[in-house]
């Protein structure tokens, strides 16, 4: 991986885009620290460990606790796409056209999940506002009674969106990564340096003298717990399923040694940042609730159910990561494209039928990998937190789990465009080199 990136560094284009990059993340951590007009961000002080404060600093980078022009971060963006995404699958038939129009199809979709971004961030802007109001004893707002004033902040914060769902869109232009994936991941990154100064004053520097040494054993084991998990997820990520192809036009020159490579995770890290973002969606209209109706059953029962830091809502939260999972791994990699791809090349898997048979194979290969790869996921991010319901640690552990698997999956798919922009160089280089060569033995 070092390698790869001391090599990237030393390729001009490369370096292009890693300048980008780092360009436009710059330009959007200045934007965290800009807080929008007519808010107090100390208010939210006491506030700062709650569930749905930390789950939006994942998406916003720490912007929500200056309550910044980029405090709701992408979110309402990821929502959008997920639901402009579900309304694909035979509910909207404008949409479901629209998806079989290639390049023409997918700009419209865009400009839809874009429409849907602005409506979102608009009324979780203002619902989040609301509800944080009211839990900081109307200090938040500066003008509790101004109807205007939750209006001219819900706005100025869905502008933050949009101008940092358009960032994100520039990285994927002319960065490196995928845009909107890159912004989260400089989110989270920007706050482990903070974290973990929180957990170390918490259990050493403020801890008694009797506490301390808990309070080091603490912190030693949950670093070896970090390194364990990192070694892990990462070994996952890059697990693959080797299916073993024959060409009929070249079986002598690919021969046993061309296969086709499945990810045993194919969807990625696409389903945790999916079901974070889904589950933070409803907290966040709830929150407008908040002052009128937070004795009634029914909000109680919402806010333990779309709560990650409650067992309920942990529970939830897992269950999204598995049908997301399943979701998005039909969404990469199309069973029946697929198999219509492979009979255009002339190849086939070894001992299937191409055309129905494959198409069938592949599918249910699909659903078998994203089985291993939605537990394994499920898994990661709901035992801390369980583990920090149970032993009442700090809730930024119990959302480790979820900003490893972001951090490390979006890391690999750093890497691997990377490589493949190496690679690719190198082969035009040696394209290059094969027709200087021919020149010179011609002119020779």
């Amino acid at each position: 991986m070092l390698s790869t990136l001391f090599n990237a560094v030393r390729e001009k284009d490369i370096r292009k885009k890693l300048g980008w990059t780092f360009l436009i993340l710059f330009v959007y951590r200045i934007g965290t620290h800009i807080t929008v007009p007519g808010v107090d961000p100390a208010a939210l002080t006491n506030m700062a460990n709650s569930g749905l404060m930390n789950i939006l600093n994942i998406f916003s980078g720490g912007g929500l606790m200056n309550y910044s022009l980029f405090a709701m971060g992408v979110s309402p963006y990821v929502t959008a796409q997920i639901v402009v995404q579900l309304l694909q699958l035979d509910i909207v038939p404008r949409f479901v056209e629209w998806s079989k129009q290639g390049e023409v199809g997918r700009r419209k979709l865009n400009n839809a999940t874009r429409w849907l971004t602005l409506v979102l961030a608009f009324v979780q802007s203002v619902g989040i506002t609301a509800g944080f109001n009211s839990l900081s004893a109307y200090g938040l707002v500066s003008q509790t009674n101004s109807l205007s004033s939750f209006v001219i902040i819900g706005s100025v914060m869905t502008i933050g969106t949009m101008f940092a769902v358009w960032l994100g869109e520039m990285i994927t232009e002319k960065g490196l990564g995928n845009g909107v994936s890159m912004v989260i991941f400089a989110g989270i990154i920007s706050q482990v340096p903070s974290g973990l100064y929180e957990l170390f004053k918490e259990n050493i520097l403020e801890a008694s003298a009797n506490e301390k040494v808990n309070g080091w054993v603490f912190m030693i084991v949950l670093l070896i717990a970090i390194v364990l998990v990192i070694a892990i997820v990462t070994w996952f990520y890059e697990a693959t399923r080797r299916l073993q192809m024959q060409y009929t036009r070249s079986a002598a020159a690919y021969g046993s040694e061309a296969y086709l490579p499945l990810k045993v995770n194919v969807s990625g890290v696409i389903p945790v940042i999916f079901a974070s973002s889904f589950i933070s969606t409803p907290q966040t209209v709830l929150f407008a609730f908040q002052d009128k109706y937070s004795s009634a059953g029914w909000y109680q029962v919402m806010q333990q159910l779309f709560s990650m830091t409650t067992v309920p809502g942990a529970i939830l939260y897992t269950v999204l990561i598995i049908v997301f999972t399943y979701f998005y791994a039909f969404v990469q990699v199309n069973p029946e494209k697929l198999s219509d791809n492979l009979q255009k090349q002339g190849a086939y898997i070894v001992s299937i039928r191409p055309g129905k048979e494959t198409k069938a194979f592949v599918s249910q290969l699909l659903l078998n990998l994203s089985f291993v790869g939605s537990l394994f996921l499920g898994f990661v991010a709901l035992v801390p937190l369980i583990a920090g319901d149970i032993w009442g640690l700090n809730e930024r552990i119990g959302l480790g789990g979820t900003s490893l698997l972001i951090t490390i999956g979006v890391a690999l798919d750093l890497i691997r465009q990377i490589d493949g922009l190496m690679q690719k160089r190198n082969y035009i280089g040696f394209i290059k080199k094969e027709q200087l060569a021919a020149r010179e033995a011609t002119n020779g």
